[in-house]
């Protein structure tokens, strides 16, 4: 029997920050080939998924999996959910869809006056926290791997 060991730490944002009203979450991609040196690459693009109605915190929306659940398991089986056909790389008037890329949400935060490049550098640092948070793990973890 296999038995599978980890971690998952999750605390529910009772106010999040939303996309025209609607809850969204950040799925980004990154690559680590090394701790020592620590070396971290971020892939440029990622991908964000919105619920598909807005954002609410009234008991009776507190069940309603479509407003607090940004899967995409999840809200591709509600009737309010837009596929994503904007191929283009920064959009004038960013369409709504249920998922963007980063290219869009920079647009969609320039519209709204967040400072796309300053909230990145946060969470730079903070995926290099995390990361330093778990070396000791994750390096035993792969020490005990053997190479083919």
């Amino acid at each position: 029997m296999n038995k599978r060991s980890g971690y998952i730490v999750s605390k529910y944002v009772a106010k999040p920050h939303l996309i025209r009203g609607y809850k969204y979450d950040l799925r980004l991609y990154v690559l680590v080939t090394s701790f020592e040196p620590l070396k971290i690459y971020l892939f440029q693009e990622g991908l964000v998924r919105l619920a598909t109605v807005p954002y609410s915190t009234s008991k009776s929306s507190l069940k309603q999996r479509f407003i607090h659940l940004t899967n995409f398991s999840v809200n591709k089986k509600s009737e309010a959910y837009v596929k994503n056909t904007n191929s283009a790389t920064q959009p004038e008037e960013p369409a709504f869809e249920s998922k963007l890329n980063l290219t869009q949400l920079r647009a969609e935060y320039e519209r709204i006056g967040v400072n796309y490049d300053e909230l990145f550098e946060k969470i730079k640092e903070i995926l290099i926290k995390t990361l330093l948070s778990v070396e000791n793990p994750l390096v035993t973890g792969m020490s005990g791997i053997k190479s083919k």
